[in-house]
Order: C-alpha cells, then sequence, then structure tokens
C-alpha cells in the first residue's frame, strides 16, 4: 500500500473529529522499551505523534486484516494489535488504567471496514425481517400498514350504543319538541307547546289573556296624569320661599345686628 504522506500528515493535524485520543505506551520494535506517545484514531487509521503538540506524526497504524486482544505483560493494562501472516508486524500498547484500555480496545476494535461491512449487513437482514412481519402481519397485502389505532373503551362502546342526538333541538314558536326528537308518540293536548291538530301539524301555544282595565283604574289613573303637573308647580314655589327665607336669615347673620 503507498500512502501519501503530505496527505496524511494533513489529515493526522486536521480539525476533523477524533474517534478516540490520548497518551498511551508503545513497546518499540527492536527495542521492547515502552515510549509515551499521543495517539489519535481517526476512522481505521491510528496516528501516533512524540508529543501532544507535533505538527507532523512519526507513525500510522491501518487497522485493516487485524486483531484487537488483551496479552500478558510486566507492564498494566496492555493490548495488541495484531496482523495475519508471519512476517506482519504486532504492537503492542500499554494505557495508563483500566477503564482507558476498555475504551481503546473498543474503539480500535470497531474502526475497521470489516467492522462496517458486518454491521451493515447486520441490519439489512433485521430490515428485512422486520419487513415480512409487517407484511405477514397484514395478511400477505403488499400495502403499506395503516397507522395504529387503540381499541375502544367500554364507555365510548356504550355511547356507540345510544341514539343520537340532533345538536340543534327543533322548536315549535321557541319551544324545543321533546317528543318528536326522541321519537316517542304523544297524545294529542299534551305537548309542552300547542300540541297537535288533527293532521297531526303542531300548533302554536294559545296566546295569554290580556287583561282589562276597569272604568275606576282607567279615572284615577287619567287624573293623577292631569294632576301631576299642578302638584310639581305647588311643591315648587313651596321649596322656592323657604328657600329664600333661609338665604334671607344667611345674609342677615353675616351682615351683624343693626347698628343703632
Amino acid at each position: 500500500m503507498k500512502l501519501n504522506e503530505r496527505s496524511l500528515a494533513f489529515y493526522a493535524t486536521c480539525d476533523s473529529p477524533a474517534d478516540n485520543a490520548g497518551f498511551l505506551y508503545k513497546r518499540g520494535e527492536r527495542h521492547t522499551a515502552y515510549h509515551r506517545r499521543w495517539f489519535v484514531l481517526k476512522g481505521n487509521m491510528l496516528f501516533y505523534f512524540e508529543e501532544r503538540d507535533s505538527r507532523e506524526p512519526v507513525g500510522v497504524i491501518v487497522l485493516e486484516g487485524c486483531n484487537v486482544e488483551l496479552c500478558d505483560s510486566a507492564e498494566n493494562f496492555t493490548f495488541a494489535i495484531r496482523f495475519g501472516g508471519s512476517k506482519s508486524r504486532t504492537y503492542v500498547l500499554a494505557a495508563e488504567s483500566q477503564a482507558a484500555m476498555e475504551s481503546w480496545v473498543k474503539s480500535l476494535s470497531r474502526a475497521s471496514f470489516d467492522y462496517m461491512r458486518l454491521v451493515v449487513r447486520e441490519l439489512e437482514k433485521q430490515l428485512q425481517e422486520m419487513s415480512r412481519g409487517l407484511a405477514g402481519g397484514c395478511g400477505g397485502s403488499q400495502d403499506a400498514p395503516g397507522p395504529w389505532k387503540p381499541k375502544p373503551s367500554a364507555l365510548e362502546q356504550s355511547r356507540d350504543r345510544l341514539p343520537a342526538l340532533p345538536a340543534i333541538l327543533p322548536k315549535e314558536n321557541g319551544c324545543a319538541v321533546w317528543n318528536n326528537v326522541l321519537g316517542t308518540d304523544r297524545p294529542p293536548g299534551t305537548s309542552g307547546c300547542g300540541g297537535q291538530d288533527e293532521e297531526g301539524t303542531p300548533r302554536p301555544p294559545p296566546l295569554p289573556p290580556r287583561r282589562r282595565v276597569s272604568n275606576g283604574e282607567a279615572a284615577s289613573a287619567g287624573a293623577a296624569v292631569a294632576e301631576s303637573p299642578s302638584t310639581f308647580c305647588r311643591l315648587h314655589e313651596q321649596y322656592s320661599r323657604e328657600v329664600a327665607r333661609l338665604r334671607q336669615d344667611w345674609q342677615q347673620k353675616r351682615r351683624g345686628p343693626p347698628q343703632p
């Protein structure tokens, strides 16, 4: 595999989000000593730098055709990246804690395209099984399943059995005709308003009788109307004289007693 060093360096240090990053101890290929390096995982490429602020990576590991597994070593929290083939190199790494080791093993195991291909196949299989299940539940029809509807409760079923009432009750001369709405028979002359005639046509209710005014009440009412202006004039004159007298007394008291 040929890789462009400049493209890899740019990809390793660009602002694209990393799948995992942190310090790990890497064992040398010739010397078994461990060196602390800064590792960055992006996609299926594992870059490692001498320091966290380094501008270029020291190396890169392409995570294809490999297995990530724990290994026994003098160092704690060690794991290895093993490639197939007799001449392939095995990378031994050590984390600083148990949680960091588990996080790195999980991330590296899911970084290859082989793993992504297996995940896609499994999802496609589950989707096909769900599609067959939905088709079988609908009686083998090819139409899309409709929206699910809840089963009506006992109260709603009981309401459905009741006779439907109109939104606005029919009225006869301003009175609601209840017997006509419910469909029950009623004898003639027992309607709430005016009843029915012989042909069954509803008739209007009778008008209330008018009150008859006697001659005495009419004469007294006329006299009261005729006398009301004269009574008002007498009261006006009486109170006017009283007000004038009180005003005169008040003015005399204000001026004081007459001078001798």
